[in-house]
């Protein structure tokens, strides 16, 4: 079995955070780029946040960059990434995978919601 099972989202007011988790199945992680990737109603899937394999260099998205940061743990064949000052705009599905994406390997995602 190969997949990603994402989690930690939720709904929450502009400004507040969430810390998405991301569970790898089936293999391991440490010679892989990854990337949190995200779906609002209507819109194409955009790539958010990337982190290299070997050096940790990470990457962003502008509307994100100062907001959210990507890590992962090999160890535990973990990826996250802590949203904060969340905007309404962030409103989306967020998927994890590698990157660039592999389609065979999309999960259901976890709903981030920002709303007064």
């Amino acid at each position: 079995q190969l997949q990603f099972v994402e989690s930690g989202g939720g709904s929450v007011q502009p400004g507040g955070s969430l810390r998405l988790s991301c569970a790898a199945s089936g293999f391991t992680l440490d010679f892989y780029a990854l990337g949190w990737f995200r779906q609002a109603p209507g819109k194409e899937r955009e790539g958010v946040s990337c982190i290299g394999s070997s050096d940790g260099s990470t990457y962003y998205e502008d509307s994100v960059k100062g907001r959210f940061t990507i890590s992962r743990d090999n160890a535990k064949n973990m990826v996250y990434q802590q949203t904060n000052s969340l905007k309404p705009e962030d409103t989306a599905v967020y998927y994890c995978n590698f990157y660039p994406p592999a389609p065979r390997y999309w999960g259901q995602g976890t709903q981030v919601t920002v709303s007064s």
